[in-house]
């Protein structure tokens, strides 16, 4: 039987099926998954649903396998025996008549590691078992690896690179950071593929493949006919290695995309060049260090689980799963100074880069692990609103469309105050400027931006108790006034401020500290409801996931009673769909992210297990097969929108909580 997805938790398992599978997953650009039960049941894909082929063959003996790929049909496809899905690798067990393939894909995403997680290389591992027959092993990239549609003219070649045989595509255009927007894949850069002791090549797919079919090698010649339409007789990037039982083969898949990310007008490279300056240098440098990699990427995945087991094996095995989404819905990249600034992408919603209410969901995993990631995710931020050309009193939104930061373009961009989020985002930064401090115990970076942090604190403290008819995170629910939970987090902002003047001994620190405390109190009557708290004031028989207080908790505020959390989740817990907890009373939808951060309100493992165990089982049962989306219908299991989004770092926040608990 078919165990669709296992993560290992110390000495037992739970069974968990992916809604996709990451395979090569390293930024926006270089994420390929596999959105299906079977790896060859279909090509895998970008996470934004366009086929990205590859086609993976086993040869044994004068007989050949398909492991990867539905095609070609003249080798049979392998039986799938298992799959196991870990934070930074994907194993899939196949079976042959009288032998096992194990093919591992993983990559070095280590949030512990900025350089090396920010190195776009990926291997596939091949182990052989069962069998003392000759053996081989096929893997190919199409041309939609590195365009944006199929029809785009392409170059490939093949080169040395220290003792690896390479050989790499791109289009023959080379528009380098030509292009922005939501739906697309990258049309400059190269895409490559290299191996050690066996061979690399480029020719039309079909020739590549009967060729190893036939013998187990490449063509003896690469095609020629260049540039060319990647749909053109499809040309592929392939390798070859040979195969013996008991030892480990491999390929690495790589993406130069030569600049990365433009931050005002200034084209920038990825971090890893603050190290090695080449591509080629890097790519060496990762494969002759890979078996150190693979050990360090194995003892964080242990850390990871160590910390979650804790919560559960099911919490668990989502996390294993949205792990590679969360780090690669960002890039990063070095700035002049070689400073690191991390730069995510809203995938799927408008494709914004650098979004605050996009950091803020997301921020629980970068506290936990590398709080210097999440200062690399808002300093760009904080340097914006420094400037003289954003010249509002709240914080920006956004820095662009990826993968161009340069301004503002949600609602009123740079222009007007028209469908901005003024208390949402001003709220956002500063409970993210007080964690990072909490977690690295320095305030450094808020005395560095104090005067704007200032900005917005008066922003929050003249806004932020009764709402106007404004837009917050959940902008997909449209304008609402008198905001209750929004209100709640303006009020935490300003408590986040207050703590970081009483850490850099400001004059004004307890002045701050009781208007904080004061407009909670007046909240606390105002937001009165049936039970539990309305979704906005004066609005009885309304309720809303009121997920903005637990910064309360973590930041040990004490700005709202402890039976605030309490009533509010005995009220949740009556209110729980068969997927999860709807967002609010509108609608039966919810974001997944924001019941994670509901559930950690208090520290009950029965309030958390009722509200968390309906999210297993819509990640385990949900009809859409695409990479983790964080906006579903808690009812019928389908997602609403978004996809492969990096707020999935925001499922790491019950054991940010339980850390920061005092």
């Amino acid at each position: 039987m078919l165990s669709l997805a296992a993560v290992a938790l110390s000495s037992t398992m739970v069974n968990l099926r992916p809604p996709a599978v990451p395979l090569i997953v390293h930024d926006p650009f270089l994420s390929a998954w596999s959105m299906n039960d079977r790896l060859t049941d279909d090509w895998p894909r970008h996470w934004t649903g366009k086929p990205f082929g590859m086609s993976g063959l086993l040869r044994v003996g004068d007989k050949a396998y398909r492991f990867c790929g539905p095609f070609p049909n003249e080798a049979a496809a392998l039986e799938q025996k298992s799959l196991t899905v870990d934070a930074c690798r994907t194993t899939y067990v196949f079976a042959g008549p009288d032998f096992q393939l194990e093919v591992e894909f993983w990559s070095p995403t280590l949030v512990d590691d900025i350089e090396v997680a920010s190195r776009p290389v990926g291997f596939v591992d091949f182990r052989l078992s069962g069998t003392s027959k000759p053996a081989a092993v096929y893997l190919d990239l199409s041309a939609e690896w590195c365009t944006n549609e199929p029809g785009q003219r392409v170059t490939w070649g093949r080169y040395r690179l220290g003792g690896l045989e390479a050989a790499r595509m791109g289009t023959a255009e080379q528009a380098v950071l030509g292009h922005v927007g939501d739906d697309r894949r990258i049309d400059w850069g190269y895409v490559t593929l290299a191996t050690e002791a066996g061979e690399v090549g480029a020719n039309s797919h079909h020739e590549s493949r009967m060729a190893f079919i036939a013998n187990g090698r490449l063509p003896e010649s690469d095609d020629v006919r260049m540039p060319r339409s990647g749909s053109d007789n499809w040309p592929v990037l392939a390798a070859t290695t040979p195969l013996k039982a008991g030892q480990t083969a491999t390929i690495a898949v790589a993406y130069d995309d030569l600049r990365s990310i433009e931050y005002f007008g200034r084209p920038l490279p990825a971090f890893w060049t603050t190290k090695e300056r080449s591509f080629g240098r890097m790519l060496g440098d990762t494969w002759r260090n890979r078996q150190t990699l693979h050990d360090r990427v194995t003892a964080l995945e242990k850390r990871l689980m160590d910390d979650a087991k804790p919560f559960g094996e099911g919490y668990a095995a989502i996390l294993a799963i949205a792990y590679r989404q969360a780090m690669g819905a960002h890039k990063i990249v070095a700035d002049l100074d070689g400073r690191p600034m991390m730069f995510s992408k809203e995938n799927f919603s408008n494709g914004c880069i650098c979004t605050v209410d996009v950091t803020y969901p997301g921020s629980p995993l970068f506290l936990i692990y590398n709080p210097v990631l999440l200062e690399a995710q808002i300093r760009p931020i904080l340097d914006y609103a420094s400037l003289p050309r954003w010249k509002w009193d709240f914080a920006p939104h956004d820095l662009g469309t990826y993968p161009k930061a340069n301004g503002q373009v949600y609602g009123g961009g740079e222009s007007t105050e028209e469908d901005q989020m003024p208390v949402e985002e001003c709220g956002n930064m500063l409970c993210l400027v007080a964690g990072h401090a909490a977690r690295t115990g320095s305030t450094k970076l808020a005395e560095t931006y104090w005067p704007v942090l200032t900005k917005w604190a008066n922003y929050l403290a003249n806004h932020a108790q009764d709402p106007a008819h404004q837009l917050c995170t959940d902008d997909f629910a449209g304008h609402l006034a008198r905001n209750a939970n929004l209100s709640l987090k303006g009020i935490v902002g300003i408590g986040a401020y207050a703590q970081l003047a009483t850490s850099l001994k400001k004059p004004d620190a307890a002045q701050w500290r009781k208007r904080a405390a004061d407009m909670a109190a007046t909240w606390m009557e105002m937001a009165k409801g049936e039970g539990r708290t309305v979704l906005a004031f004066g609005k009885p028989g309304t309720w809303s996931q009121k997920y903005n207080l637990v910064w309360d908790r973590l930041l040990d505020l004490r700005l709202f009673p402890a039976s605030l959390a309490a009533s509010e989740m005995a009220a949740y817990r009556k209110l729980n769909g068969p997927f999860g907890l709807p967002l609010d009373n509108r609608a039966t939808y919810t974001k997944i992210d924001w019941i994670l951060w509901t559930a950690s309100l208090t520290s009950s493992a029965e309030d958390f297990k009722a509200l968390v165990d309906p999210v297993v089982k819509w990640v385990n049962e949900g009809p859409d097969r695409i990479p983790i989306s964080d906006w579903y219908d808690t009812v019928t299991g389908k997602v609403v929108g978004f996809r492969a989004r990096s707020v999935v770092g925001g499922l790491w926040m019950p054991i940010l909580a339980k850390q920061m608990a005092k």
